[in-house]
């Protein structure tokens, strides 16, 4: 089977969310990703849990990490660096999550290696960046959050701010990482040359405040929070229905003409007060009070019926077992198994180059002889790693 990425040899230098994410993404596609871990404790996620499997890997260790070989090396030990080297060498691309300077300190920075492999595309992601202010700063999602504007929008509009239920700043850095990283590439096919990629969350969460942010822009008002509403959208929402919560999102003024006849309330179509998208808006509260009142009377599973029969955007507001295992999901293959470990699948679907689930997360360090063995390391020397604390 042919991977669209089949070719590529990753090395990837990261820990915990966003640099393993990116690198999954890349695995997925067909790349070659060896993980490179701390002996003796590996990437940090190892022992984030419980959950658990069997064998000791944690569930979200498991979530950002398949599909990939682990190697354990010493960083601190100029052996170590000097195999670090060595790989990159030969590497395609060369992803890190250290704090600016480390990798300088340790010889393995973006100018050291070029000059070993001057097509390497390396890619380094912080909390804030390579220079700036608060570029010595440790980067956390929940801080990136805050800082970055996202907790001030999210929540109810009388309580407190709130951080998302995913860590969304370092996942979307992650998939920046992943365009970016493909975007190089493009560029060293047409030029031959590698190049270096500054990604720090903090500018990532500042990009995709998208409307948000433009809105500001234009305006000079101060976005505020709006709970599960819509800020210039209406109906666009969660109502509680008889039995559970159902998102209703009237994206226009034909679909809302829909909507009325589903709850019976015609005369809303020609009322002035809510005719149009920017009248509902401004009429939100008598709107979404009247509609709320309609919506509690019926379950879940009705309104969808009906509201889906006439062509408004809905959908039941699921936990997450009810979403894994749903038809859909079932029927995209989003939930897949492999070595008897339950993981989600990747995402995009193409018709000639599959991104697939290949090999489950690696036990840590379980990849280290083969892959030295590979790179000309013989098995006394490999021994000699093992014995002095190098691998």
């Amino acid at each position: 089977m042919t991977s669209a990425l089949s070719d590529l040899l990753i090395l990837d230098f990261s820990r915990v969310l966003a640099g393993p994410y990116a690198t999954m993404v890349l695995a997925d596609l067909g790349a070659r990703v060896i993980k490179i871990e701390q002996p003796g404790l590996g990437d940090e996620t190892r022992q984030w849990g419980p959950p658990f499997t069997e064998d000791g890997r944690s569930a979200y260790f498991i979530a950002v990490n398949r599909n990939k070989q682990s190697v354990t090396l010493n960083l601190k030990h100029p052996d170590g660096q000097a195999i670090a080297r060595t790989l990159a060498q030969r590497a395609d691309v060369l992803i890190e999550n250290f704090l600016p300077g480390t990798m300088a300190r340790l010889g393995l920075s973006y100018d050291d290696l070029r000059i070993v492999n001057p097509r390497l595309i390396y890619c380094s992601i912080t909390g804030y960046g390579q220079y700036g202010p608060d570029a010595h700063r440790p980067g956390y999602d929940t801080v990136i959050q805050a800082e970055g504007g996202l907790m001030s929008i999210t929540g109810d509009p009388d309580g407190p701010p709130m951080k998302t239920g995913v860590a969304i700043a370092d996942i979307t850095t992650g998939l920046y990482a992943t365009t970016s990283i493909l975007a190089a590439l493009h560029y060293r096919t047409l030029s031959g040359e590698g190049q270096y990629i500054d990604l720090a969350l903090f500018d990532v969460q500042l990009s995709w405040l998208a409307n948000v942010a433009s809105a500001y822009l234009i305006s000079g008002q101060p976005p505020r929070r709006y709970g599960n509403a819509h800020a210039t959208i209406v109906p666009y929402q969660p109502f509680a229905a008889a039995d559970g919560y159902i998102m209703i999102a009237v994206g226009n003024d034909r679909q809302f003409a829909r909507f009325c006849q589903v709850l019976d309330r015609p005369e809303w179509v020609t009322d002035e007060r809510f005719a149009t998208n920017p009248a509902r808006v401004i009429n939100r509260e008598r709107l979404i009070a009247a509609i709320a009142e309609i919506i509690a009377r019926e379950p879940v599973a009705v309104w969808v019926e009906k509201l889906h029969a006439a062509d408004v955007p809905c959908g039941p507001v699921n936990d997450i077992p009810t979403a894994l295992h749903s038809r859909q999901a079932q029927a995209r293959a989003m939930v897949q198994q492999i070595d008897g470990i339950r993981m989600v699948g990747p995402a995009p679907v193409f018709s000639a180059t599959p991104a697939t689930i290949r090999s489950a997360p690696p036990v840590l360090g379980a990849d280290t002889e083969a892959v030295l063995a590979e790179f000309g390391y013989s098995a006394e020397q490999i021994r000699r790693f093992r014995a002095e604390g190098i691998v």
